[in-house]
């Protein structure tokens, strides 16, 4: 089963969007799945340093 996703609403800095679209293009990517992608390796990245 799919895990679930949730809408969410953020604010960014323009050139950050613009890197971020940049970023998800070379990766045939939505802007969506890459913003997704680079927090979840994030967050198991700081998981890591806790331990």
């Amino acid at each position: 089963m799919r895990p679930l996703k949730q809408k969410v609403s953020v604010t960014l800095d323009e050139d950050i969007v613009k890197r971020v679209k940049e970023l998800s293009e070379e990766q045939q990517r939505s802007f969506s799945q890459y913003v997704n992608l680079v927090l979840t390796e994030h967050l198991k990245e700081l998981d890591k340093t806790k331990k």
